[in-house]
C-alpha cells in the first residue's frame, strides 16, 4: 500500500487478505520512527483483521542525532514536570506550537489514507506513543468529522487551556499510562483528564500499577478491545 503524501513509512496489508474496512494509524514517539510502532500490528490485527495499518515517520529529523520527532522537546524534564509543574508552562506552549506546526503533514496523511482506501473518517484510528500520543490528541480532537478513536499511550495534552475553544470532534478516547512512567510522569495523565473534563471530552483512562513508559500487555489488550469496539463492532 502507498499513500501519497509528505510523510512516509511502514505499513501492513489487512490480515484477512482482503480490501481493507479500517485503517490504523500508529504515531510514534519522540527520538523513534515509523518502525517502532508498526511491529504491533498483527497483535492489533488479531482483533481488526480488516484494518490497514499505517505508521509514519514524524515530519522532523531527532535533534539528539537519531530517529525522528514531531517537535522539539528542549528544555522538557520531567522530574520539574512532577515537582512544580507551572514552572513547564513556557516549555509546553513551545511544544504545542510545534503540534500545530506538524499538523498539516499529519492531517494531509491521514487524508490521503482515508481517500486510498476509499474509507469514512469513523473508519479510522489514531494509536499514539509518548510525543505520538500528544499529536494523536491534538490533531484527533479537532478534525471534523470524527475519526473513529484515539488509543493514546504515555502521554500528555498540549494547549490544555485552548481545547475547550479548538475541539471540533470528540471521538471515542482511551487513554493508558503508567504509574512509574519517569519519562511522561502519571501527573500528566490527570491534568489531561481535567483539561478534557472542562470540555466536555468523553474518554477512559487506565493506569497500569508500576509500569514505566511504554506499551505493555494489559494496555495493548485494552486497545484492540476499545478499537475492535469502535471500528469494528459500532452500532
Amino acid at each position: 500500500m502507498t499513500v501519497n503524501s509528505p510523510l512516509t513509512g511502514p505499513t501492513v496489508p489487512p490480515a484477512s487478505g482482503g480490501p481493507a474496512k479500517q485503517a490504523v494509524v500508529f504515531l510514534h514517539g519522540y527520538g523513534a520512527d515509523g518502525n517502532d510502532l508498526i511491529g504491533l500490528a498483527p497483535f492489533f490485527a488479531e482483533g481488526l483483521p480488516d484494518a490497514a495499518f499505517f505508521s509514519p515517520h514524524a515530519p522532523e529529523s531527532g535533534e539528539m542525532g537519531f530517529g525522528r520527532q514531531w517537535f522539539t522537546l528542549q528544555g522538557y524534564d520531567p522530574d520539574m514536570l512532577r515537582r512544580d509543574p507551572d514552572r513547564m508552562t513556557s516549555v509546553f506552549e513551545r511544544m504545542y506550537n510545534g503540534a500545530v506546526a506538524s499538523t498539516a503533514s499529519l492531517n494531509a496523511y491521514i487524508d490521503d489514507v482515508l481517500r486510498e482506501l476509499d474509507l469514512e473518517a469513523q473508519d479510522l484510528a489514531l494509536i499514539g506513543f509518548s510525543q505520538g500520543t500528544m499529536m494523536a490528541m491534538h490533531v484527533g480532537l479537532r478534525r471534523s468529522p470524527d475519526i473513529g478513536g484515539i488509543v493514546g499511550y504515555s502521554g500528555a495534552l498540549l494547549g490544555q487551556d485552548r481545547l475547550s475553544d479548538d475541539r471540533k470532534a470528540a471521538p471515542p478516547i482511551l487513554l493508558v499510562h503508567g504509574s512509574a512512567d519517569d519519562v511522561v510522569p502519571v501527573v500528566a495523565l490527570a491534568a489531561m483528564q481535567r483539561a478534557l473534563d472542562a470540555a466536555k471530552v468523553n474518554y477512559t483512562a487506565h493506569i497500569v500499577p508500576g509500569h514505566g513508559h511504554g506499551i505493555e500487555q494489559m494496555g495493548a489488550t485494552l486497545g484492540r478491545a476499545f478499537l475492535r469496539k469502535n471500528l469494528v463492532d459500532r452500532a
